[in-house]
């Protein structure tokens, strides 16, 4: 017999049929005479990671909701990860009330608005502000033409009919899904300090995790507590088998043994697409033999902005 018991699946089953644990962002949309707007989302998780020419995040909301229909115009977003206090909770639930103007939402709001960097990088255009008080930020673009999607229109509150997208825009008769392109992400300086020069315990910032309405009067949140850290299993290949694979990746550039070593904890699976982008690494710095020297540089995926 089952431990288990057979719980029926309903609307919203992360929230009502489930124990989900999810992030807090707020996200920054443009109205239309130009100012930021907020709404906060827990259903916002990356969704192209590596091996595209661009990153992105996927974001689930209502199709009437006003960060969806101000994405559908605009097209241009703020994923804002507010640090976990009290105050900050309070008012993410407030601005979560479903049916409230922009203006009501932003009204007494008590974050910090600031331009981001792609008004720096772009004075003329019209971006939205993202919030000072967050840890991070990733200023967004909709890629619209995934799925055929560029031709949904705002303006359709009560319901947009078939025949629905699959996963971009409007996916459903009130859902809709965006896959938002990573522009840029800003970090405070503390936390971007220790990103670049090696995380420890107490670096992580204090991050909210909600669990959404889980019944009719309360939003339900758990408090940050530090990170416990606990060590990756180690599970070393051979150098000779490193070379034997490096030897085959490419017939102009070259590893020494030195340089074998230092690839000989990486997971077999991934060995073919380590090699591959040192490689990619050497003949764009036009090096025929990766020596270990070499591969410092290579593993040091920060070394730019530190020399920066």
């Amino acid at each position: 017999m089952s431990s288990f018991k057979d719980l029926r699946i309903v609307d919203n089953f992360y929230q009502t049929s489930a124990f989900f644990p999810m992030p807090t962002v707020m996200v920054g949309t443009l109205t239309d005479d130009g100012k930021t707007s907020f709404g906060p989302y827990s259903l916002c998780q990356p969704y192209y990671i590596a091996g595209k020419d661009y990153y992105a995040m996927l974001l689930c909301c209502r199709n009437s909701s006003n960060t969806a229909q101000h994405i559908l115009k605009r097209k241009k977003c703020t994923l804002n990860f507010i640090p976990d206090k009290r105050k900050y909770f309070k008012e993410v639930v407030r601005m979560g009330f479903p049916g409230d103007t922009p203006e009501e939402k932003m009204k007494d709001c008590i974050f910090t608005l600031e331009d981001g960097l792609r008004k720096a990088a772009d004075p003329a255009g019209e971006y939205p502000q993202v919030i000072a008080e967050s840890f991070q930020v990733f200023e967004c673009t909709w890629v619209d033409t995934l799925d055929n999607a560029q031709n949904d229109q705002p303006g359709l509150l009560d319901g947009y009919p078939p025949p629905y997208h699959d996963f971009n825009g409007i996916t459903s008769q009130f859902g809709a899904h965006f896959i938002l392109k990573v522009e840029k992400i800003l970090m405070k300086e503390r936390y971007y300090n220790a990103i670049v020069n090696g995380v420890r315990r107490w670096d992580f910032p204090r991050v909210p995790v909600d669990y959404g309405y889980r019944d009719s009067k309360n939003f339900w949140y758990t408090r940050f507590r530090l990170p416990i850290p606990e060590l990756l299993p180690v599970r070393q290949t051979t150098v000779s088998s490193v070379k034997y694979a490096a030897d085959r990746i490419d017939d102009t550039v070259k590893f020494t043994d030195e340089a074998c070593a230092k690839l000989v904890k990486v997971p077999r699976i991934f060995l073919p697409t380590a090699l591959k982008g040192c490689v990619a690494w050497a003949k764009e710095h036009n090096v025929t033999l990766i020596t270990a020297e070499h591969m410092d540089i290579i593993n040091d995926k920060r070394a730019k902005e530190k020399n920066r």
